[in-house]
């Protein structure tokens, strides 16, 4: 009796001490991190105002800050190379306008989005990390796939209040056209741009590189199942593709993978499988269904008329094996805000 309640309080006292341990650490790696970018804040400071005082001067500015390095380095170890200074010098000019996030992203963090020109994208990549806590190689493959440019243009109407909303505000699911990507990237597959595949291989390697695609859909998914069948007229069966439901939004999320352009009966086919799901599958605290059809490609005009009329949430979208270029989706989005009347 003795000895059991010995194991009681041993347990008790750990489970206590281990909270404060962890508890602590936490904010220990807060204050560490807000400390270490604050420090390199002010030592960008210094080197452009040194700069802006004629100290450090063009022709020999890249030799002082390597002997400057150096010293810092015999001295203090590493973090100070000649790069690690010209970074902390471009984190002042970024961010001297406005205070940087500190605490909340690591300095690994700051020397991605330090290199992201345009004010907007680059504010809305910074809130995005904090949001869904991104790790450095995470926020590294967003930039790369160029997300800010596709949920820019996944709406079909990109304006400067979208712009605004996702520099201030981040991506913000309130309704189901929040979830959508134009288009979405598939690079994490390493599958070659022109290589031919059934959609049943397809679906596989999306399912084999579940934690990369959850990643891409976006913030609230959680992977249902695949090849959900649905019966009708007690002999006949349909197999929905790919299941998800968002917590977000609180709806199932029904995808269809197409390996060609988009025609009018899948959007005929999904939207049978959203009318299923909301008279069979789905709670009454459940919002109603959402289908997203991935293909190749499709044509604005068809899609017009194919998606005109439906009262379910069904919509289009791409995929790419491929990052897209980021300067066509710019033009992309230019090509709509010049359209816009000011």
């Amino acid at each position: 009796m003795l000895l059991e309640k010995n194991e009681e309080v041993l347990n008790d006292l750990y489970n206590q001490i281990s909270a404060i341990i962890k508890n602590n650490k936490e904010k220990m790696v807060y204050q560490i991190n807000h400390t270490l970018v604050d420090t390199y804040f002010l030592i960008g400071k210094v080197i452009v105002e040194n700069e802006q005082n004629g100290n450090i001067r063009a022709e020999y500015g890249k030799e002082l800050l390597k002997q400057l390095s150096k010293k810092l380095t015999d001295r203090f170890g590493s973090g100070f190379s000649r790069t690690g200074l010209q970074n902390m010098r471009l984190f002042y000019c970024k961010y001297k306008n406005c205070q940087p996030l500190a605490g909340n992203l690591s300095w690994s963090h700051y020397c991605y989005l330090i290199y992201i020109e345009d004010e907007n994208e680059r504010a809305f990549y910074e809130k995005e990390c904090i949001h869904s806590k991104w790790s450095k190689r995470e926020l590294k493959r967003q930039i790369d796939s160029s997300l800010f440019q596709r949920i820019l243009l996944s709406k079909g109407n990109t304006n400067k209040k979208k712009l605004y909303e996702l520099a201030h505000h981040g991506q913000e699911i309130k309704n189901p056209t929040d979830i959508l990507r134009e288009p979405y990237v598939f690079e994490f597959l390493g599958i070659p741009e022109n290589k031919k595949l059934l959609e049943n291989d397809l679906e596989k390697n999306l399912i084999s590189h579940l934690s990369h695609f959850l990643m891409e859909l976006g913030k609230g998914f959680m992977y249902v199942g695949n090849q959900f069948r649905i019966t009708l007229d007690n002999n006949t069966h349909y197999y929905v593709d790919l299941v998800f439901y968002n917590k977000i939004l609180k709806s199932y999320v029904l995808i269809d993978l197409k390996m060609d352009d988009m025609k009018p009966e899948y959007i005929g086919q999904m939207n049978m499988y959203v009318n299923y799901y909301n008279n069979e599958v789905k709670d009454d605290f459940d919002n109603e269904t959402i289908g997203i059809i991935l293909c190749k490609g499709k044509k604005e005009i068809t899609m017009e008329y194919a998606l005109g009329g439906l009262s379910n949430h069904v919509f289009a979208s791409t995929y790419t094996y491929y990052i897209p270029d980021k300067e066509v989706l710019l033009n992309e989005i230019e090509k709509v805000l010049s359209k816009e009347t000011i």
